[in-house]
């Protein structure tokens, strides 16, 4: 344990969606900017955040189940400090102190700047710290980041969300959207380009109704073309949409910008016009398909991913049926499939006719296997075709035997190859043919065609050297900010 005199440590866990990996990296620059820095791996941090989500099912069981094997650690450490934020705290409130009283800060969406000064307070007064605001304090966007990679980068254009789909508790806990101001935006994604990164990723909870809170409603298909003209960036990808908002100038400037990536992910939820009814979702299964039918006419080689809620209340299996032919017709690449569960604060929680568990679950293995069958089949159509790859940390384990590396095409599927000798950096851009598929993957087993060294692989070598540069970044894992994210429905 750190000293009086020595820098305090800490860790970040972070769960849940995109959103919440943003924000943890803005924690991780507030906390190193206020002097603490990252622990070494396999050694015990002076401070745990926990950046929790709400949205999957027993997720207050897996944060308090990962709080109670925390308490003894805690007790053997003196000074250790736990810290819990993110939509379950926005949620919970005081009630996690209650349950878990060893939790020494609670903090909620809109005040994640608040950290550093509840953490000291904390240690100051003995005593837990919880604050929760009701509106945001401020976009997280201009606080300070640690980021989790050298060569690809979270840029949140919107916090929040105006829609009211009946199994969703997001809106409540993140508010209403609120949009940042394009110059606001393009600033952040020409910084970044100019460190070095390769890739950005725009976010919001309905990316595509950006705009709405300034009056533009053509404003995100502007800002995709604004970032094709930023010299350096060689990759745009966006999530989520909402299948309502999908219009054809977005599908216009993803086609016409060079650096927006042929891949889509849109969340279809039900493909039953009675379901997509009652989850509000203001849109039908053919708006849906035509939608896709427009995307794939101006880029045919896009990869279109999906999420999909089985067992949502009042589902029949007539309306199952109509979701496995949904996804027959669709095409997906693939697809974050979920069981539905009753999210308490959610209208769809007290809605009739709830579908038991047993029947939820056995439809749910039925549509995982049409899924991978589906992906699958649009693999193999891959085989023999050339792939740009972007190299990764991460993306999978090497094998053994190959001693692959992994990366991701630019449709986003994820490709296995055989690196040649020296291996690329990540950060590093080469071309190959796939050789096989699998439902989750590509493989690339020959010989790449070209490795492109790039200035995003530099970043990531700097890093790894100690470089001062390093310094604005944290190390190119997602071990290191604790578990992996898991999708959450959008």
């Amino acid at each position: 344990m750190a000293g009086a005199t020595q820098q305090r440590t800490f860790a970040i866990r972070t769960y849940g969606c995109q959103m919440n990996m943003h924000d943890s990296e803005r924690l991780a620059g507030l906390l190193e900017g206020a002097g603490y820095r990252r622990a070494d791996e396999g050694a015990e941090p002076d401070v745990v955040v926990f950046n929790t989500c709400a949205v999957r099912e027993n997720a207050d069981n897996r944060l308090y189940g990962n709080l109670g094997h925390l308490l003894p650690v805690k007790n053997a450490h003196p000074g250790m400090q736990i810290a819990v934020g993110g939509c379950l705290a926005q949620k919970d409130r005081a009630a996690i102190t209650e349950r878990a009283p060893w939790v020494d800060v609670v903090f909620g969406t809109h005040n994640i700047g608040s950290l550093p000064a509840l953490l000291e307070r904390a240690r100051i007064r003995r005593e837990a710290q919880v604050e929760i605001l009701e509106s945001l304090e401020q976009f997280p966007s201009v606080l300070p980041v640690s980021r989790e990679s050298a060569y690809s980068g979270w840029v949140a254009i919107s916090v929040g969300c105006n829609n009211t789909c009946t199994f969703c508790i997001v809106p409540s806990l993140r508010g209403k959207e609120e949009d940042r101001r394009p110059g606001d935006v393009l600033a952040e994604v020409r910084a970044l380009a100019d460190d070095g990164v390769l890739e950005i990723t725009l976010l919001g909870q309905n990316v595509n109704s950006y705009g709405v809170g300034f009056g533009d409603r053509l404003a995100f298909g502007r800002l995709l073309r604004a970032c094709g003209e930023i010299e350096g960036l060689e990759r745009v990808r966006f999530t989520s949409p909402h299948p309502r908002d999908f219009t054809d100038d977005v599908i216009e400037a993803m086609a016409q910008t060079p650096n927006v990536m042929p891949q889509l992910h849109m969340p279809l939820q039900s493909g039953s016009d009675a379901v997509l009814r009652a989850m509000r979702r203001a849109y039908r299964r053919d708006k849906y398909l035509a939608i896709l039918d427009r995307v794939r006419a101006a880029m045919p080689e896009a990869a279109i991913t999906t999420d999909i809620i089985v067992g949502f209340p009042g589902e029949t299996e007539q309306d199952f049926s109509d979701t496995l032919d949904l996804v027959r017709a669709a095409r997906f690449a693939s697809a974050f499939t979920f069981q539905y569960s009753i999210r308490p604060g959610t209208p769809a929680a007290s809605m009739p006719d709830q579908v038991p568990p047993a029947v939820v679950a056995e439809r749910y293995e039925r549509l995982a296997a049409l899924v991978a069958e589906v992906a699958w089949a649009e693999n193999r159509k891959l085989v023999g075709s050339e792939v740009e790859v972007l190299v990764a940390v991460g993306e999978g384990r090497k094998d053994s035997a190959t001693h692959r590396m992994s990366g991701r095409a630019r449709d986003n599927r994820l490709v296995h190859f055989a690196p040649p000798d020296p291996a690329p950096r990540p950060g590093d851009v080469l071309t190959t043919i796939v050789t096989s598929a699998s439902p989750h993957y590509l493989l690339a087993d020959a010989a790449p065609l070209t490795v492109r060294a790039t200035r995003g692989g530099d970043a990531w070598a700097a890093r790894q050297a100690g470089d001062a540069r390093a310094d604005d970044y944290c190390a190119a894992t997602p071990v290191l900010l604790g578990i992996p994210a898991l999708r959450t429905p959008g």
